[in-house]
């Protein structure tokens, strides 16, 4: 395996998981609610689903800044890949966000950017319980810092599709830094921003923390 392959891997991973999870959020407010909120829901538990059988083998399939955080905090990965893994994960979702911007231009859309609907504290909580739920689930089923195996697949998606069905009416049940960054970038709205980066890193720290804590008592 190049060297680069697993950077390479998360980049087209992430760019995948928001240009079908975004995508799909932009293409229910063009159709007038054609996909629906369960619809979205369901197509990130899926394309996440099928990211991990395609390169969970490759680079652990993160996808997402916060999840490779908690692998670091909790031990399973060195500190001089976390950087590189979180560059690549936000290249591929920038690059998602800017050819779905190409492809709507013109469409009144908010590009898939996570806002919150309720109050700040409602949005920061649940991003935190929803990325802390999370990284537990993958924790349980992912081989060191990868996220492979028979069920990883289905145990992640699933986890992810039931978060987002009745997180992402109040807060857009991000749980990814990298998710709503691209968005935001190529949309020019920063509003919020940080419940999306602070909530999950938080929630995915302590998820890690919390399975070790867990799988180690007696």
């Amino acid at each position: 395996m190049r060297p680069f392959s697993k950077y390479l891997a998360e980049a087209i991973g992430t760019f995948c998981l928001v240009f079908a999870g975004t995508g799909a959020v932009i293409v229910n407010q063009v159709t007038g609610g054609q996909v629906t909120g369960l619809g979205v829901g369901l197509t990130f538990g899926l394309v996440v689903l099928a990211m991990i059988y395609t390169i969970g083998h490759v680079s652990g399939a993160h996808m997402n800044p916060a999840v490779t955080l908690g692998f670091y905090s909790s031990g399973r990965m060195s500190l001089k890949e976390v950087p590189r893994y979180i560059i690549a994960q936000c290249v591929g979702a920038i690059l998602a966000s800017a050819l779905l911007r190409l492809l709507f231009i013109g469409e009144e859309t908010g590009m898939g950017i996570t806002l919150p609907s309720g109050s700040v504290t409602q949005s920061f909580i649940l991003e935190f319980v929803l990325t802390f739920i999370l990284m537990f689930v993958i924790m349980g089923v992912a081989t060191g810092d990868r996220e492979e195996g028979i069920m990883a697949g289905v145990a992640i998606g699933a986890t992810i599709a039931l978060e987002a069905i009745f997180g992402g009416p109040i807060s857009g049940a991000s749980m990814n830094p990298a998710r709503s960054l691209a968005p935001a970038l190529v949309s020019g709205n920063f509003s919020h921003q940080w419940i999306y980066w602070v909530g999950p890193i938080l929630g995915s720290v302590l998820g890690g923390w919390m399975y070790r804590f867990v799988q180690c008592s007696p």
